[in-house]
């Protein structure tokens, strides 16, 4: 039995249409024109027990308002969800002590008191005993080195060690399942590797279920060996080592000469897209690529020595969102 169950999910919005003048006004009071924004559109998918899957699309995918039918904070227009066995809008207590949602650019701790209060407040509230919120506790701000920011007011902290706070205030309980939206939002380089070391680590100990949103491509990479992704609809649903394979549609030569060449003698074998005399970068067909190495062995040009790689997982993710968004419009 999978961990989660989404079938035909979906969401929509309804408002009324705000038509300027007086008259429109009184219309619209006594015959609405109403507007339906669809935020999230038939999807299916199921996750396994442990999985660490990562969710994609651009701004507006419907990303976050997926998580929030998955926490039951939002109620779906149609489809059904079940996760651990459980309807999440029926908002039973014995599927929130098994769950949690990490939002990124939401505070789950109070802003005025040290951490502390905040993760006594939770013991309280998911009622953990004395002895495993001690073990729990000391754990968790062991493997996240914030002992001694613990009794700080949270306003003082610095923004990646609140968000160290924030996770072990999600994960007090000992959730089966961990939804993360932004998890990684505007922390430094230095954070944010700690933050997914810490979470690839939890994973394999606790084989907790995560669903992880980013915009940052080495979260996923780092983290993630499946993604899914999203633009109201599912576009993609899979490996990630997958995506390269499926929709990238160029490589990269880079082509390291003995001696300075003309970059004009250069253009035939591709799109120049870095050149520096003895060094040049190509971006050529991904079914070509290999003829072009031929072609470029077989010149008068000094090739001393050359390199084929793939596009960047950014840059396949980023191509894929704008014909997604195409697609769309």
């Amino acid at each position: 039995m999978a961990t989660i169950e989404v079938k035909n999910l979906s969401k929509s919005y309804f408002s009324n249409k705000k038509s300027p003048g007086v008259w429109m006004g009184i219309k619209n009071l006594f015959s609405p024109e109403i507007i339906e924004k669809k935020a999230v559109q038939e999807i299916s998918f199921s996750v396994k027990q442990g999985e660490f899957i990562g969710f994609l699309g651009p701004n507006g995918a419907g990303k976050t308002t997926t998580l929030k039918m998955l926490s039951g904070i939002v109620q779906p227009t149609r489809g059904k969800i079940r996760v651990l066995g459980f309807d999440p809008w029926q908002h039973q207590n014995a599927y929130k002590r098994q769950f949690a949602l990490l939002m990124g650019q939401k505070n789950q701790l109070w802003w005025d008191l040290p951490a502390m209060e905040s993760f006594l407040l939770n013991q309280k509230i998911y009622e953990i005993e004395k002895g495993q919120f001690k073990k729990t506790l000391d754990e968790l701000v062991a493997l996240l080195g914030i002992g001694d920011n613990l009794n700080i007011p949270v306003r003082n902290l610095s923004l990646g060690e609140r968000m160290k706070c924030e996770l072990v205030s999600a994960l007090l309980h000992s959730p089966k399942v961990l939804f993360l939206d932004e998890p990684t939002i505007g922390l430094d380089v230095v954070a944010q590797k700690n933050i997914r070391d810490f979470l690839l680590k939890y994973n394999r100990e606790k084989n907790t279920t995560i669903i992880l949103t980013s915009h940052y491509m080495e979260d996923i990479q780092k983290l993630c060996k499946r993604v899914v992704i999203i633009n109201q609809k599912i576009f993609y649903d899979g490996l990630l080592s997958k995506l390269i394979d499926n929709y990238a549609d160029s490589k990269i030569i880079t082509v390291t000469f003995s001696q300075p060449v003309n970059k004009n003698d250069l253009v035939e074998f591709g799109k120049i897209i870095e050149f520096e005399g003895v060094r040049a970068r190509l971006k050529v067909d991904r079914k070509e690529a290999k003829e072009v190495v031929k072609k470029l062995l077989s010149t008068n040009l000094p090739t001393d020595d050359f390199q084929i790689d793939e596009m960047g997982i950014d840059r396949v993710i980023r191509n894929i969102f704008q014909g997604v968004e195409n697609k769309n419009q």
